[in-house]
Order: C-alpha cells, then sequence, then structure tokens
C-alpha cells in the first residue's frame, strides 16, 4: 500500500520493513512494439473463422515460470516469498503472501488442466495448512489475516477434491469463530471496520462460507459483525461513513479501507439475511459518497483518495479508486433494482477511461498490481463486459494489458514485474510474488483476459467481488 497517504494495517509490520528494504532494479520492455501490436491484434473468441491463438495464457506461463524460480520445498509443502530477492521473507497472508501463489496456481490449473499447476497449488496449500494459531491478537482479516486462509484453503479443496483441505478450511473457521469478541450490538474481531483486515472483509468471508461450506452459524457471525458496524458508522453530508478504526483519524472514503467496502458488506448482508437495517445503512454509505463525487469530462464520477488533505487527489485502481468503489454500486443495483445505481456503475467506468488510463499520473503510477495500478483496472472492465457484454469494456481491458505487457521484464524465457508499489515511495523498485501487488496478481488478471475470450468462466473469484455472472 501506499506510505503514508495509503494506511497500512498494523498487523503486516515485516512485509512493511521488508518493502522498506527495496530492490534497485528498472523494468525491460519484455516485448517488442511490433510483438505488442500483434497480440492487440489477436482476433476474438467471437470472430467468426477467426485462428484460435492464445496470447494472454503464454504470458500467464511465463509469470509461472519466474515463480517457479523462486519456490522452496518446506516440511509441509512449498513456499514462496514476497521477493525472490528475499527468500527468508516467507508470509502467507492473502494481500502479498503466498495465498495468492496457491490462487494462481488453481486458475492456471482451471484454464488448463495442467496437473503440474494443480500439484504446485496443493503444495502451497499444504504449507498453509499448519497449527491454527490461537489465543488473544488473532488476525481475522480477509486480505491479512485467517478469513483469506479458509478461503484459499477451500478453494484448492474445490480444485482437487482432497479432504484435507476441506478440513483446513473448516479448522480455520473455527478459529475465527472462536476469536470474535464483544462489540456494541454485535460481535468485532478487532477495532477495524475494513475490507483489508477488519469486520467488512471477515464478513464477506463469513457469508461466502456460509455459501460454500453450508454453515448456517456463519452468517449469523456475519450479522452480529454487520450491527456492530452499524453502530460504528457516523452520519455526515447527509449519509454515513465509516473510518478504518478508532486509533485512524484520516478517513479513507473507498473500497479498501473506507464507507464504500463496509457499505458493500452491508448490502451483502442484506441480500443474504432480508434485514432491512443492513440495506438502509449501505444507502447511507452511499449517500455519503455521492457528497463526495467529482465529475469527468466526459460523464465519468469518482472519490478523492483521503481527507483531509488529498480531496484533489484521485486513485484509479481497486483500493482507493472507481474500480473498487463500484463494487458497492453494482450490489446495491443488484439488491434493490433501482437503475440509478448499475447508472453510476457505468460512470465510475467512464471515470478510469476519462483519467487516461493506463498514462501514469499522481494516482496512477509505477504499479501494475491488482490494488493500485493495472491489474485491478483489467478486472474490472472483464467483469463489466462479462456482465454487460459490451465490446468496449473488454477493448478497454486489453489495452491496459498491453501496457502491462510493456512493463515486463523478461528472464530468459520467464516474465516478472518490476513496480513501486508506494506512490509515495517512486524509487523503492521490487518484483514481488504475490496477488495484490505481485505477479500472481498479473498472472490471474491475465488468466481471466484469457477465460474472456475463451469463453471460460472464472475459478478465483473472491468474496469481495459482486460480479460473478
Amino acid at each position: 500500500m501506499h506510505g503514508h497517504d495509503h494506511l497500512h494495517h498494523s498487523s503486516l509490520p515485516s512485509r512493511r520493513e521488508f518493502l522498506r528494504d527495496g530492490l534497485a532494479a528498472s523494468a525491460v520492455a519484455a516485448f517488442a512494439p511490433g510483438a505488442l501490436a500483434a497480440i492487440l491484434r489477436t482476433p476474438l473468441a467471437t470472430d467468426i473463422g477467426a485462428p484460435r491463438s492464445r496470447p494472454y495464457l503464454e504470458i500467464a506461463q511465463k509469470a509461472e515460470r519466474w515463480l517457479a524460480s523462486s519456490a522452496a520445498k518446506t516440511k509441509q509443502g512449498t513456499a514462496w516469498p514476497v521477493n525472490p530477492q528475499k527468500p527468508e521473507a516467507v508470509e502467507t497472508d492473502l494481500y502479498s503472501g503466498m495465498q495468492g501463489v496457491v490462487l494462481f496456481y488453481l486458475e492456471l490449473y482451471h484454464a488448463t488442466r495442467d496437473k503440474t499447476a494443480l500439484a504446485a497449488a496443493m503444495a502451497g496449500a499444504d504449507h498453509l495448512a499448519g497449527p491454527m494459531p490461537n489465543g488473544s491478537g488473532i488476525d481475522a482479516g480477509l486480505y491479512s489475516g485467517l478469513a483469506g486462509l479458509a478461503y484459499t484453503l477451500e478453494m484448492t479443496h474445490r480444485a482437487s477434491g482432497e479432504a484435507r483441505f476441506r478440513d483446513a478450511a473448516i479448522r480455520t473457521l473455527n478459529a475465527i469463530t472462536e476469536s470474535t469478541r464483544p462489540a456494541e450490538n454485535g460481535v468485532e474481531w478487532s477495532t477495524s471496520t475494513d475490507i483489508i483486515s477488519g469486520s467488512a472483509g471477515t464478513g464477506l468471508f463469513l457469508l461466502w462460507a456460509h455459501e460454500h461450506l453450508g454453515d448456517p452459524a456463519a452468517r449469523d457471525m456475519a450479522a452480529k459483525a454487520g450491527f456492530a458496524l452499524i453502530e460504528r458508522g457516523q452520519p455526515d453530508r447527509g449519509g454515513l461513513k465509516w473510518l478504518v478504526s478508532p486509533q485512524v483519524p484520516r478517513n479513507y472514503p473507498n473500497f479498501s479501507h473506507g464507507t464504500a467496502g463496509v457499505s458493500y458488506f452491508l448490502a451483502t448482508l442484506h441480500r443474504a439475511t432480508g434485514e432491512r437495517k443492513f440495506l438502509d445503512a449501505a444507502r447511507a454509505g452511499a449517500a455519503y459518497l455521492e457528497a463526495l463525487t467529482t465529475s469527468t469530462p466526459n460523464g465519468g464520477r469518482l472519490v478523492f483518495h483521503s481527507e483531509p488533505g488529498n480531496e484533489q487527489l484521485f486513485y484509479l485502481s481497486w483500493c482507493h479508486g472507481p474500480a473498487g468503489t463500484a463494487r458497492l454500486y453494482r450490489r446495491l443495483a443488484e439488491v434493490t433494482g433501482e437503475k440509478g445505481y448499475a447508472t453510476r456503475v457505468g460512470e465510475l467506468a467512464q471515470a478510469i477511461v476519462d483519467m487516461r488510463v493506463p498514462e501514469r499520473s499522481p494516482g496512477f503510477w509505477n504499479n501494475i498490481s491488482q490494488c493500485c495500478g493495472n491489474s485491478g483496472v483489467v478486472e474490472f472492465f472483464l467483469d463489466l463486459h462479462r456482465t454487460t457484454k459490451e465490446p468496449r469494456y473488454l477493448e478497454f481491458a486489453r489495452r491496459v494489458t498491453a501496457d502491462t505487457l510493456q512493463r515486463a521484464t523478461a528472464e530468459g524465457a520467464a516474465m516478472k514485474w518490476v513496480q513501486a508499489e508506494n506512490r509515495v515511495s517512486p524509487d523503492d523498485l521490487q518484483a514481488q510474488t504475490g496477488l495484490m501487488q505481485g505477479a500472481a496478481g498479473v498472472g490471474i488478471a491475465m488468466l481471466h483476459l484469457d477465460g474472456v475470450l475463451e469463453k471460460r468462466a472464472p475459478f478465483v473469484v473472491l468474496p469481495d467481488n459482486p460480479f460473478t455472472a
């Protein structure tokens, strides 16, 4: 995440120290301009009589070769460091740790039916499925802790059919349940409210677990977390807002750390339970965001990064930009049937185009990740194409993908992406392996693009994604 103007949860201090060390490198284009042009000219699967070509699968396979080069055997299975330049720095979270690599291999297996990809995913999941943490201070977060772990383990079970991964997912779910603590009108796991490490993200996983693991208690616990979040909402500008926690006075209104993410969870809770209070609170969150929106030249709308001080700074991807915030409006359109919410999704997409992505800007810097950069935008536009069937969304995703490929670094037959994770640390350049800031996330985006062209539904759809059609 992004220095002093982007919150990073305190549960990941080792990663923050690790990232400060940096990796002095510069990206070397992995594709000559002619090769990029050829990829962009590749016919779509819908073109009658078009020859079959899968350039995006090939890119994902190049990313896999780089990931494979950093894999290390362990007593339980296989592990991947966040940065292969520091092989001892293995982390197990979903945001930057090895869960993302496991999910990449699962998506690669889904795309190719290559048993070696499934074996790699299973070896990673075996490493993850160690003893569950216990006692106080457990991180139950979706991107930072146990919720993401349980999701990854269950997805490995769904791909492999191996009961040990389902058993490990249920043990992890039980650990989440046991780590709850009372909060006003409900429960919580920490003072954090957000999608990354707080009650909103954990609650979304619990709703996913209710549906996919058949645990009715998980939905009840998610509802209790929702009631506690309603109590934490603060009236502002005709609606409700949520701060990350009482310890963080800065307000990040968008998806990863703020009102858009909490409201999305509450709207999803309403869909699962029918409880009107959740919908009313989600609507109030949307009303607050409406008061913050800025228009772009061609009818787009977006919400600033944070306040105070960053009201004129506009991030453009998943974490603090339209690609994430649109998820709230997609869900509200679904549960209410109101066209205004669906219209807002399109306006948020238009804002990304209007802000000239993938050109670099103060809110869209040297970053190709799922969190902050190109890959998050690609995933959003692929989601829009799958749900609307509009070709313009697919074409924009391909355009941003072309920029992503141009910024790759080739290592023989392998490929990596050297980038600046933090906007405020532009010289801290490194190639990471994980989901939200590394090659696994880029690879999944490539596989999802290949899936659209091959008419294959995605396998990895995270619990915070409403674009499942």
